[in-house]
């Protein structure tokens, strides 16, 4: 099937049966602000039919590089029998699309791909009770090919049908999909629509982004992340061309220039007097530091009998302690914002992966209402999570009030992992207890990890220059997977909500289920080897009967890898180079997506080189849109996480982040991907569950398994660098 290029041009030209008229220009030319209803209970919010056969599909979620764009496409045809080729998306502009929240947790097919098909059986279940009353049949006699309803009396498109304006339709949760045996596109893989543009350079990125009389603006950071501007020296870049003006708000300085290395020279050579701030943790000293903070709520997320009575009787006692250091989100593209002011009211155009929260915390921070702020998303370098993408955005509206004209702001290298927000550092402490029969007789843990719930992360231009914002910690739902799937009989999970972090802090990919999950499931494999069991078998005796796609998963990957039950570590241990497996899994939140992997690594425990040679993953995400986008976002998940294990980890003095460039904040390369082996589970009839963020969950513990297995060394702190292995394996 032919896919068409389409540029944001055409997406954002929608017209057609569906819609009261309105226009909205191209990124470079001239913007209307008349919006269309966006009410997330209502069709007209997600849908419209065009007059030339096709569809413009309006969703609030957003593609970050991940392929939903091509899932979301692939559910309104199907349900509506359209060609995909004529399916079009605008996504995340707050004028036109509903708010369905941010673009995270693996919620996008879940959770508004849902209410897109629901949209879409709603206006098909109309459509076919118009065409029978046109056709004078019943509905169900009907049926629609190529968007065109075919009666035996005559055929009608389905803009044709609805009749001209808008169709008010409030969604419907009982109007009808179609059964598995019906679908010709949904289940299918669909090349990604994106591909071609982008391999091809003519993909528009925010990067590439230009509007009339454009100004190109830079931030100028403080030497230290507490420190403010005593004075700036205007004076001391008089000498560059270009400069148009120096913006100065308590802690915030920006420059704005006519062209962008003009911009880039301000910022570099504008002299402040900044003061002296020096109150970050010593890094060495982390984990005491965690430990040592004040604690503003225990939260227990699970308990069943008592576990800690059940842990001290236990014929043999278990306990370890594992820590996730602090990650950059390392977009590979520095973040990027155009912000344009025209009859007070601001237009901004952004990566965020949640431009409606954007929306609203400009406002709050500029002083205007809500509705005089449109926040329009373009693809750039992906966050997963909340990277900086947000916080350029800040800096361009800021910038673009100051001079009244459009600024663009790209951060540079140092800007993105010195200030974009961090995946907080995570500390889990765990006991358990055995029986003389190598029985678990109870199991206790305990996170120290950032107070917060869902929110915002403050915008670094509001916080420095003192303006309005919402002032909390937002790292939420990270005491994800810290509760287990597996009948202990007895257990008990305490999470101690920190009520400081030392850097501002932010979700990244799998945010507390990667870590928890990191951390329980070694330490499972830790009573596994203590009572002298397979790992993989003790986890199939200990989930639950009614956990039957849980079980699924282990046995498939079991399959997969050609497992061999034994304890682990294996003996025989000669030679420089080990060899291990590792076996892992999660039900992801507890309430959906099972996944079960098994790493094989290579260890020279001369050196502590370790390198992951193959992995395996059984994924269960219940009803499959696109397999190839599953299979994508599963490898992809799993390439990133693999970075994280082995390579991510920002480093900092008292004053600032020290890891501001790649040589200092390294990232995998090309020659250090493994084989991997993706085994899907597509249950049609079941509702669609997130795919991505669950196969980066159980990435950590099934390497750091394998490397146990290998050598019989745990690996309890991430990253797994040499060093940690070497110091590591002496104390084996």
């Amino acid at each position: 099937m032919d896919h068409p290029t389409l540029d944001r041009r055409s997406l954002l030209r929608a017209g057609g049966a569906l819609l009261v008229g309105f226009a909205a220009g191209a990124p470079g030319g001239a913007l209307a602000w008349t919006e269309k209803p966006v009410a997330a209970d209502r069709v007209e919010s997600f849908l419209a039919l065009e007059s030339d056969g096709g569809c413009t599909v309006y969703i609030g979620k957003v593609d970050l590089g991940t392929g939903v764009r091509t899932g979301f496409m692939q559910i309104a045809a199907e349900e509506l029998d359209i060609p995909l080729g004529r399916v079009r998306v605008v996504e995340g502009d707050t004028a036109l699309t509903p708010d369905q929240g941010p673009t995270y947790g693996s919620l996008s097919i879940q959770n508004a791909g849902v209410a897109l098909r629901t949209a879409a059986a709603t206006l098909r279940r109309e459509v076919l009770r118009r065409a029978g009353e046109r056709f004078n049949v019943a509905p169900a006699t009907l049926r629609i090919e190529e968007g065109v309803v075919i009666a035996p009396q005559g055929r009608a498109t389905l803009a044709e049908l609805v009749g001209a304006g808008r169709v008010e339709l409030a969604l419907d949760a009982n109007a009808p999909i179609k059964p598995p045996e019906a679908r010709r596109v949904v289940g299918r893989s669909a090349p990604r629509v994106d591909i071609p543009a982008k391999v091809f350079g003519r993909f528009e990125y925010i990067y590439d982004l230009k509007r009339p009389g454009m100004l190109h603006g830079r931030p100028v950071r403080p030497p230290a992340l507490g420190a403010t501007a005593r004075a700036v020296d205007e004076a001391s870049i008089r000498d560059i061309p270009g400069v148009v003006r120096v913006v100065h708000q308590g802690a915030f300085v920006g420059v704005v220039a006519e062209t962008e290395w003009a911009a880039i020279r301000a910022a570099r050579d504008l002299r402040v007097d900044w003061t002296d701030w020096a109150g970050l943790p010593d890094q060495s000293r982390l984990w005491e530091h965690v430990k040592a903070t004040p604690v503003a709520q225990v939260q227990v997320t699970s308990e069943r009998g008592d576990a800690p009575a059940a842990v001290r009787g236990a014929a043999r006692q278990l306990s370890a302690a594992y820590d996730f250091g602090i990650n950059s989100h390392a977009s590979m593209g520095p973040s990027c914002a155009v912000a344009e002011w025209v009859d007070g009211r601001l237009t901004c155009w952004s990566a965020s992966q949640a431009t409606h929260n954007l929306r609203k915390q400009l406002a709050l921070m500029l002083g205007e209402p809500v509705d005089k702020v449109r926040c329009i998303y373009l693809e750039g370098s992906g966050c997963y999570g909340r990277n900086g993408h947000e916080d350029a955005a800040a800096d361009a509206a800021l910038l673009a009030k100051a001079v009244g004209r459009p600024v663009r702001v790209q951060w540079m290298r140092a800007d993105e992992h010195g200030w974009d927000p961090k995946g907080p550092p995570h500390l889990v402490e765990l006991r358990g207890g055995l029986d003389a029969q190598g029985n678990i007789t109870g199991w206790e843990a305990e996170a120290w990890i950032p107070k917060g719930a869902g929110g915002n992360v403050d915008l670094t231009a509001a916080e420095l220059g003192g303006l309005p914002r919402e002032n909390a910690i937002h790292p939420g739902n990270i005491v994800h997977n810290l509760a287990q799937p597996y009948a202990f009989p007895a257990v008990k999970t305490t999470c101690h909500r920190l009520d400081t972090t030392p850097f501002r802090p932010s979700w990244i990919r799998t945010p507390g289920r990667m870590q928890n999950t990191y951390a329980s499931e070694c330490f499972l494999d830790e009573m596994a080897a203590a009572a002298g069991k397979d790992p993989l078998a003790l986890r199939l005796s200990l989930l639950p009967r009614e956990e039957a796609r849980g079980r699924e998963v282990l046995e498939r990957v079991a399959r997969l890898a050609n497992w061999q039950q034994r304890p682990s570590p294996q003996g025989g241990r000669e030679g420089e180079v080990l060899r291990g497996r590792g076996v892992t899994f999660v039900k992801y939140e507890l309430v959906r997506t099972y996944v079960a992997a098994v790493a094989e690594v290579e260890v020279n425990r001369r050196t502590g080189a370790i390198r992951v040679t193959r992995f395996l993953c059984s994924h269960d995400c219940g009803q499959i849109i696109n397999p190839d986008g599953v299979k994508s976002q599963v490898e992809g998940n799993i390439i990133h996480t693999l970075s994280r294990t082995f390579k991510e980890e920002m480093t900092f003095d008292r004053r600032h982040v020290t890891s501001l460039d790649w040589a200092s904040y390294q990232v995998i390369t090309f020659p250090e991907v493994p084989e991997i082996v993706v085994d899907l589970v597509d249950r049609p009839t079941e509702r669609p569950w997130g795919a991505g963020e669950p196969a980066a969950a159980v990435v950590p513990s099934a390497v750091g398994n394998a490397i146990f297995d290998a050598t019989g060394v745990r690996m309890r702190s991430v990253p797994f660098t040499a060093a940690k292995f070497l110091r590591a394996a002496q104390g084996a």
